[in-house]
This record gives C-alpha cells, structure tokens and sequence, in this order.
C-alpha cells in the first residue's frame, strides 16, 4: 500500500511532493488555555500575515510545511486551512497535547481510552475544527521528567499511533526523559521508529542524541536560522559523520502568528535552510544525494502513513 502524507489539500504521494519542512509553524498561542482571547484571531487576519513568508519559502522550492502546534499552545486546523488554500501550500497539522501547564481541563479529565478515541477519530476521520484529518500525533514532556499526566497522553498517543500508523512528535528537551518516553511506547507495543525527537538539539550531550537514535527514532534538528550557523552547521556534520543521515530532520521551528501579540506580532521567515543553510553544507561537501534525502525523503517517509 502506497504511503500518503495526510495535509490541508488531501492525501499526497511522495511523487507529488518535494522539499518538506518538518518542523515549522503558522500559529501559536503559548499563553495557557484558561487565559482570555486564548487561541483567538480572525483567519483573515492570519492569512494576511503569514501567506507572504509561506508564498517565499514556495519561491525557493518547499513544497509542504509541517504545522507543529498542538493542543495547548494554540491549535487551529481551520486557520492552517484558511493559509494553505490561499497559498496552495500543503501544511501537515497533528492531533495530540501539550506537556503541562498547557493542558485544557477536558484533557486533564479524559480517560486514556477516551484520550485514544480523539486521536483517532482526528486521524482518521477529521479534526475538530477543520474538515480534514489530522496527519500526525504532537505531544511533549517536561524538561525534568514526564509527568502522570503527559504519561497519560503519551500513553494514549502511542495506542493511537499503533491503530493508525501515525507517528508521534515530542517537545523533549532532555535525552533522558525522550529515552523514558521510548520505553513507554515500547510497553505499549508501539515503534521507537515511529517517534520524533523533536529540538534534539537542545540535549547538548551528543551521545544522547546517538542513544535515542540508536533506539530507532528520528531525531530533529529544529533551530536552523534560530541559533548562529556556526552553531548549527558542526552539529548537523556530526550526525552525518555519526550515519545518521536517514534519521535526520532539519527545520526552522519558526513563523508565526501569535494571537497574543498585536496584529499577530513580526514573523519571522522560513528561508534560512534553503538561503544559508544548504549552501554551506553544499561547501562543507554535502552531496546532493544527501541533501534530497535530508529535505525530500527523510521528511515524508517520517510524516507518512
């Protein structure tokens, strides 16, 4: 059975497709659920703002970006929606929960099972807010340790992933605490390889990176034109040295819309891996080869289903 990535626009093939950003964003909220005006904006309004830097990364070849806001920090399907069909730009929107404090009250009260059920019914059938279905699971954990609550929701995310084939993202900062949310999806009979580890680079100890990797999972490299390329570029040449070059995500982790900010606030543009970014690795003796597996292949075989 031929793999899809499931967007805004529908089902599509890895032939209809090309470069893919793996980790980006259109619209935030990262004030907690209870706060007033939370999640809020016009579509219009948001499309005015960010169909611009979505139409520039278009220009240098991206042909489908990967929305990683999740429930609790501001999830609006229906606005991913209302940007992709002004731009005609697939964007790939996640089912799932954020770590605490950014957990609404109906989460907090959910069952596993009926944790479960949502995330299915979302990858299956269509999103709350949107008619169309969710492609992946977005989760996250605590930088100390995961919490009862957040192990509820991975608990729930890995039985939802091993129904749909879904894989599931986390904002993990630690290496520790992603190799603790591995074993749970172990116990629950799910696939360290159909997990993200997502700001992989924020565990500044290389052979954490290594170990999750080594496990199976993917591992994201998400600050590209958010920290120095002196930074970035050693870190990414590392994990090519290490083999990983069909374990490797390269994104941004930028945009975006903030309803909490006036006017949506200044966002900030999805370009840097495209302008800068793969040049250098180009000059560095990155084959091209390599290059397309890092922002073609690598992007759809983890977001596909």
């Amino acid at each position: 059975m031929t793999k899809v990535l499931w967007t805004t626009l529908g089902p599509m093939t890895a032939d209809e497709l090309g470069m893919i950003l793996p980790h980006e964003h259109v619209f935030v909220d990262l004030r907690t659920p209870d706060q007033p005006g939370y999640a809020q904006a016009d579509p219009d309004d948001v499309v005015r703002l960010m169909a611009p830097e979505i139409r520039k990364a278009q220009a240098l070849g991206v042909t489908a970006l990967v929305e990683c806001t999740t429930g609790g920090v501001g999830r609006r399907a229906d606005i991913d929606l209302a940007v992709s069909q002004a731009t005609d730009l697939p964007i790939v929107v996640p089912t799932g929960n954020y770590r605490e404090p950014w957990i609404p009250d109906w989460v907090r009260d959910a069952s596993e099972a009926a944790l479960e059920a949502w995330m299915v019914r979302e990858l299956e059938e269509r999103f709350d807010e949107a008619d169309f279905r969710a492609a992946w699971i977005k989760i996250s954990a605590g930088d100390d340790g995961i919490t009862p609550l957040e192990e509820i929701i991975l608990r729930a995310a890995a039985r939802a992933g091993q129904r749909t084939g879904a894989i599931i993202g986390s904002h993990t900062i630690r290496g520790r605490v992603v190799m603790d949310q591995l074993d749970i999806i172990d116990a629950e009979g799910y696939r360290a390889d159909r997990f993200i580890s997502i700001h992989t680079q924020n565990e500044t100890d290389f052979s954490l990176n290594l170990a999750v990797a080594e496990r199976g999972a993917w591992i994201e490299y998400d600050h590209i034109g958010r920290e120095p390329d002196a930074v970035v570029l050693p870190l990414i040449e590392k994990a090519l040295a290490a083999g990983l070059v069909n374990q490797l995500l390269l994104s941004h982790d930028l945009g975006w819309y903030d309803p909490a900010q006036p006017g949506g606030g200044v966002p900030r543009p999805y370009t840097h891996l495209c302008e800068v970014m793969l040049p250098k690795l180009r000059t560095a003796g990155v084959d091209e080869a390599t290059i397309r597996q890092l922002t073609h292949a690598n992007p759809f075989a983890a977001y596909a289903r």
